[in-house]
């Protein structure tokens, strides 16, 4: 059986903040949940947090961390298709049917009328890695970036959720402190931001 590979063992590189760019502020917040290092995502959808999160990957990876994601569907979702034969075993009553081939696994869990498994269940299912970002689980205790549009005429999340420790905007706003406000157009700068929130001893 082929191992994973292993998370970083040795320190990031220093993290440079240039002088306007905002540094995390402190918080009463752990990015730790049962052994792994979160940060999520909040805001409405269309707000682009998909988007987003697609253009830190990379530039969290370029830092040397290995990155998984768990991301919340407010829906019933299926990544498998009628007819195929996965597809069938599930149909048919099993509970796990795991697909394999030698570029990925996949693992479909049917819950059957049971209970949804809290984030912290979920992220004892992956394997290790350096961070684990979250997109979803709006009310979950762990630090998130709201992504907000003006635009979009919704309200702002902050208000009244005690968990978001800044806000991407694509407009200028004043934030009450300790928020830090962070251009979501520009993917680096949020990156900083993030490796500075859960690995501040990195950050030069």
């Amino acid at each position: 059986m082929t191992s994973l590979p292993t998370p970083t063992s040795s320190p990031l590189p220093p993290v440079s903040l240039s002088p306007d760019q905002p540094v995390p502020r402190a918080s009463d917040l752990t990015p730790c949940i049962a052994g792994k290092t979160v940060f999520g995502f909040a805001g409405y959808s269309g707000s682009g947090k998909t988007t987003l999160i697609e253009q830190l990957i990379p530039r969290l990876i370029a830092r040397g961390l290995r990155v998984s994601l768990i991301k919340h569907a407010h829906h019933d979702f299926d990544i498998d298709k009628p007819g195929k034969d996965s597809f069938r075993h599930r149909q048919a009553g099993a509970a796990e049917v795991l697909i394999t081939c030698n570029s990925r696994f996949a693992l479909l869990h049917e819950l059957r009328g049971a209970a949804e498994p809290t984030l912290a269940e979920h992220l004892e299912r992956l394997s290790a890695c350096d961070l684990v970002l979250v997109e979803g689980f709006k009310n979950d205790p762990i630090p998130k970036i709201e992504i907000h549009r003006p635009a979009h005429g919704r309200p702002l999340i902050y208000p009244e959720n005690p968990y978001v420790v800044a806000v991407a905007s694509d407009a200028d706003m004043v934030l009450p402190p300790p928020l830090s406000r962070l251009d979501l157009n520009d993917a680096e700068a949020i990156a900083a931001f993030i490796v500075a929130y859960v690995r501040p001893a990195d950050v030069a």
